[in-house]
C-alpha cells in the first residue's frame, strides 16, 4: 500500500493571497468574517466564528488548460500554520464524503478515477490510486460542491 501525505496550500501562496495578491480571476480576495466552520486550505482546519478570512477563486493547477479547475476556496485572513505533510486526516473533513480523483503529471484528470469516497475512506482510496503509474496525485473536493479541499500526494 502506497503512503500518503496530504497536502495543503503553499505557505508562499497563502502569504500571497493575504497580501491582496489577485485571485484565479485576477481578483483581489475578498475580506469577510466567518460565520463558523469555513475550512482554511492552508491549515486545514475551520476558521473559527468571528474570525477573519479571505473568499477567492482558486485553480490548484500551474497552468491553464481544460482541466485546470478553478472554484472558491476559505483562508485565514490572520496568519495560520500551515497543516503539515502527514497521513492523519485533516480537521477541516467534517463532511460524510468527499469526491476523490486523480490527475496525472500533465494536471488532467485520470478519467475512471472519480468517485464519491466515505471520509473515512478517503487515505485507502488514495493510496490505491497512487500506486497506479498513471496517476500522480490525487484531490480531495467536496461531494456536494466540487470546491477543492486539499490534495494527496505519495509519501
Amino acid at each position: 500500500m502506497t503512503q500518503i501525505v496530504f497536502t495543503a496550500m503553499s505557505e508562499q501562496e497563502a502569504a500571497a493571497f493575504r497580501a491582496g495578491e489577485a485571485d484565479a480571476y485576477g481578483n483581489a480576495p475578498e475580506k469577510a468574517v466567518s460565520p463558523g466552520g469555513m475550512p482554511c486550505r492552508h491549515c486545514l482546519g475551520d476558521i473559527g466564528e468571528g474570525e477573519g478570512m479571505l473568499i477567492l477563486a482558486y485553480r490548484p493547477f500551474s497552468a491553464l488548460q481544460p482541466y485546470a479547475e478553478t472554484g472558491p476556496i476559505f483562508l485565514h485572513a490572520d496568519e495560520c500554520q500551515r497543516y503539515p505533510e502527514t497521513d492523519a486526516l485533516p480537521p477541516m473533513l467534517e463532511s460524510p464524503d468527499y469526491i476523490v480523483r486523480g490527475y496525472g503529471e500533465n494536471e488532467r484528470i485520470v478519467y475512471g478515477t472519480g468517485a464519491v469516497t466515505a471520509t473515512d475512506q478517503i487515505a485507502a482510496r488514495a493510496s490505491q490510486l497512487l500506486q497506479r503509474d498513471d496517476v500522480a496525485y490525487v484531490h480531495v473536493r467536496s461531494a456536494r460542491n466540487n470546491c477543492f479541499q486539499c490534495r494527496i500526494d505519495a509519501a
